[in-house]
């Protein structure tokens, strides 16, 4: 066991982890209790800053490769091992749910993701036709691959290490059905909300059923937490949040019951008490409040996870070291703080600076 704790995360890690998972310091920070370090993983942990991502993505499609349940394995477990993150999380897409409910998904190099209704693809989603015509999702059937990258993933990671899984949030998963991809101001997004809100619950309903079930499956798959992205949320005003956007949310996080829920979204401090009110156990916050601003908001109830702006990952050391020190002091070593990234890490970033980032906050001492 000692030989293969110091095989696939190096000799510093082996003490790290020398306890049960449940006791792991990712997931005692989840649940507010003390830990011996920081914990710290990072969104898009496994992607194109990786030159073994970027090998098997020369030849595979990025859906073909979300789909083998081997390959999302290599990739979840490899970039765990390289930074020697404290927590694994599932290669895969947020979009993927959206194919069996009746979207045709594809991924245009240099555009991002392409969504169309229908089979063939015929135009972004638009009318409440479009809307009665989004099939309920049994997510175990339509989607085995994740469940069995699930598995798979599970049995190559060390079993120390929590593994996440994830799925979009509501607004976040309607915003891309809406706009056909990916958009700058969201304006078709809110002109569809605010013009019928009926035809706008109605898909968001849907939406939140379909994501439930998929997060419970992973669950019972075998994921340890699961996050919630809402990743365009902050396109919204606070009235337009609490209309339109909260009992969703809300619906769908406390439906998530047996293990820890991370609720992320970017560009929300004007409605970040409404935002937690939701619900999850950690909150995520992105790069534009201050932590201890946040926890302020927050109240001491819930974890936080956060909030280095990625740019900062593009620097050199000494300054990823300065913005590392700065964000660990206003962490104040409170129980129930992760640290990551204000959004995912970004394509161009030198791997070299991811694992010496993790290095600095398993090292921080205050």
């Amino acid at each position: 066991m000692q030989n293969e704790i110091q095989e696939n995360n190096g000799m510093n890690v082996r003490a790290r982890h020398a306890v049960p998972l449940s006791d792991s310091a990712f997931l005692k920070a989840c649940r507010c209790e003390k830990t011996p370090f920081v914990p710290v993983w990072l969104m898009r942990q496994a992607g194109r800053y990786m030159k073994d991502y970027r090998d098997l993505r020369d030849k595979n499609s990025f859906l073909s490769l979300c789909k083998n349940p081997s390959l999302v394995a290599e990739i979840t477990v490899t970039a765990q091992e390289k930074i020697k993150a404290d927590a694994a999380i599932l290669f895969s897409d947020i979009l993927l749910i959206l194919e069996p409910m009746g979207m045709k998904l594809e991924y245009v190099k240099g555009d991002g993701p392409s969504l169309l209704v229908g089979a063939h693809g015929r135009a972004p989603l638009r009318s409440s036709a479009d809307v009665d015509g989004l099939k309920n999702v049994d997510p175990v059937k339509s989607l085995p691959f994740v469940f069995e990258g699930i598995k798979q993933t599970r049995q190559r990671l060390y079993s120390a290490i929590p593994l996440l899984g994830f799925a979009g949030a509501p607004f976040t998963l309607a915003s891309y059905m809406i706009e056909g991809g990916s958009s700058k101001d969201f304006s078709l997004t809110r002109k569809f909300m605010h013009e019928d809100r009926g035809r706008w619950n109605i898909l968001l309903k849907k939406l939140v059923q379909s994501t439930i079930s998929y997060l419970n499956a992973q669950v019972d798959a075998g994921v340890d937490a699961v996050q919630v992205f809402d990743s365009w949320v902050g396109a919204l005003s606070p009235e337009e949040y609490r209309d339109f956007v909260y009992p969703h949310s809300k619906e769908l996080l406390e439906s998530i019951k047996r293990v820890p829920v991370i609720h992320f979204g970017t560009k929300n401090s004007n409605f970040l008490e409404m935002f937690s009110e939701a619900g999850g156990q950690v909150i995520g916050v992105d790069h534009r409040v201050s932590l201890a601003d946040a926890w302020k908001r927050i109240g001491p109830s819930k974890a936080i996870q956060g909030n280095l702006d990625p740019e900062i990952l593009l620097t050199d050391l000494a300054t990823i070291k300065k913005e590392v020190r700065r964000i660990l002091k206003e962490a104040a070593n409170r129980p129930g703080y992760i640290f990551n990234l204000g959004h995912g890490v970004l394509p161009q970033t030198p791997v070299e600076n991811v694992i010496a980032l993790v290095e600095m906050v398993h090292e921080y001492t205050p």
